[in-house]
């Protein structure tokens, strides 16, 4: 058990080595490939194990917890780990014919899989000290992700990245320092406990704001959210897929974790924040979207208004409202990715973003307009993909609570969202095209049009079985509410 837990860091880890030392092209992109295979095909086991026989945990070196490295997967990490694996795939198979050979040679393949590897690890951690070392690692290989190309925009936008998630970093280190004072203790089942018998209420609450504000850049909330529109559309297609899909999912995991495990003695005022935060964050980035007229910077804004409902159910604190957030973490994850992979498959075709200055696509390419139909109505929640069904628990949660206000900014950023794609509709796919399209490839490749086709099959899935899936989220729910397994999973593993 302990090897199948440990590989999705040891293959990431093993395969950008690897890539590093091998630098044939075809033997170095064959091992790259077969590196996203087996991460995709060990998270799988993973997940299956899990879900068969409960949470899992290993005790790295030999110490028990609270004094080992501790990593655990429960139902919510190894769903997150697989959905990882999945989209690592998708990306690395896309890459193969998108990127060019310059950013190949600079080490594209092996950052990317160093990137997982710190996904994995963040969703494995079963201690803050460690979750903090897989944002670092997360934070270095995406800077380097950022800055490949070496592009003005680019290393603004990485300079203005790395300069947030450095504060980040800090708030998070101040935090964990803070808690060890307190309890003497960083590991999460045994801060659960202790936690709940912790004799400084303000102290703790202060912790709180400060992790809340931590991975709440992480997660790009409101109102710390601004890093993430000038960063996300100057790296390549691929990266800006894979950042879109994962890196702010990262923060919106271990806000869930440690709201639900460690903060929950006031919850009136730490998950009041969380749902006003939510309703801010939808609304700033809907509206952020509205304004802009270029293809990935619509996309981005809407990754932060879509963090706003991921928060929502957290914020509502309820079986239900959970269930939607893991739902709708999951929907979104690949609904996101493919925006992205379609808007790259798009700017093969015409050599632009701009949407002024694209046009036609519905008529010369309507296997393209059909791709991106799918995640665009999943996005905006029209049935019956995937879209709505999350955005629909989350509403009924929000009126079961009686939070009227939230649910209500839900409904009309919904409907703003629905008016956001519908631009990117018209200008790209439906309006004619302008007199003068810029040069570009009128070549489609195979390699690229496959893994955005997986993934809007997968959305289609995920709403025509939106009956299962919400079953597994309600699972995952109440695992989250129930902290006894977490806590006997990780005693159980101590030597």
């Amino acid at each position: 058990m302990s090897l199948l837990l440990l590989s999705p860091i040891v293959i990431p880890l093993t395969t950008a080595a690897l890539g590093l030392v091998v630098r044939q092209r075809w033997v170095h992109q064959a091992l790259m490939l077969a590196g996203a295979f087996a991460l995709l095909g060990s998270t799988l086991l993973l997940f299956l194990r899990v879900l068969g026989e409960g949470t899992q945990a290993v005790q790295l070196g030999g110490w028990p917890a609270p004094f080992g490295i501790t990593l655990v997967a429960d139902l919510l990490s190894a769903l997150m780990l697989l959905v990882t694996g999945l989209i690592g795939l998708a990306t690395f198979i896309y890459s193969v014919q998108s990127v060019d050979s310059e950013r190949k040679a600079h080490g594209f393949y092996p950052l990317l899989h160093a990137l997982l590897m710190g996904v994995c690890g963040a969703f494995l951690a079963g201690d803050l000290f460690n979750l903090y070392v897989w944002f670092e690692v997360l934070l270095i290989s995406s800077f380097v992700l950022l800055s490949l190309g070496s592009e003005r925009p680019q290393l603004e936008g990485a300079v203005k990245y790395v300069a947030l998630n450095l504060l980040s970093s800090l708030l998070f280190l101040a935090a964990a320092g803070l808690l060890y004072g307190m309890v003497g203790t960083l590991n999460l089942a045994d801060l659960a406990v202790k936690l709940r018998q912790a004799p400084q209420p303000g102290l703790l609450l202060t912790v709180a704001t400060l992790l809340l504000g931590a991975f709440g850049i992480k997660a790009a909330a409101f109102p710390l959210f601004f890093w993430l529109p000038p960063a996300y559309h100057t790296p390549h297609i691929a990266v800006s897929a894979v950042f879109a899909g994962l890196l702010t999912k990262v923060g919106v995991y271990a806000l869930i974790r440690v709201f639900t495990l460690l903060f929950v003695q006031d919850v009136g005022f730490t998950h009041g924040v969380l749902l006003a935060m939510a309703g801010l964050t939808m609304i700033t980035g809907v509206l952020g979207a509205a304004s802009q007229m270029e293809f990935r910077r619509i996309l981005a804004f809407h990754i932060i208004s879509q963090i706003g409902y991921m928060l929502m159910g957290l914020g509502l604190f309820t079986a239900t409202g959970l269930a939607g957030s893991v739902f709708y973490v999951v929907h979104h994850i690949l609904v996101k990715t493919n925006l992205f992979l379609v808007a790259g498959l798009a700017a093969r075709l015409t050599g632009t973003y701009e949407l002024k200055a694209l046009g036609g696509l519905y008529r010369s390419r309507p296997a393209l307009a059909l791709l991106f139909l799918v995640p665009a109505f999943a996005l905006a929640g029209m049935p019956p993909l995937s879209g709505f069904f999350a955005k629909l628990v989350l509403l009924r949660a929000g009126l079961e609570q009686e939070q009227y206000l939230v649910v209500g900014t839900a409904a009309v950023v919904s409907v703003l969202t629905l008016f956001s794609m519908t631009k990117v509709w018209a200008e790209a796919f439906w309006k004619e095209p302008p007199h003068e399209l810029p040069t570009a490839s009128r070549s489609l490749p195979l390699g690229m049009a496959v893994p955005s086709s997986i993934l809007a099959l997968l959305t289609c899935m995920l709403g025509l079985f939106a009956e299962q899936g919400m079953v597994l989220s309600t699972r995952v729910a109440e695992e989250l509410l129930s902290i006894e397994g977490y806590v006997a999973a990780v005693r159980r593993a101590s030597p």
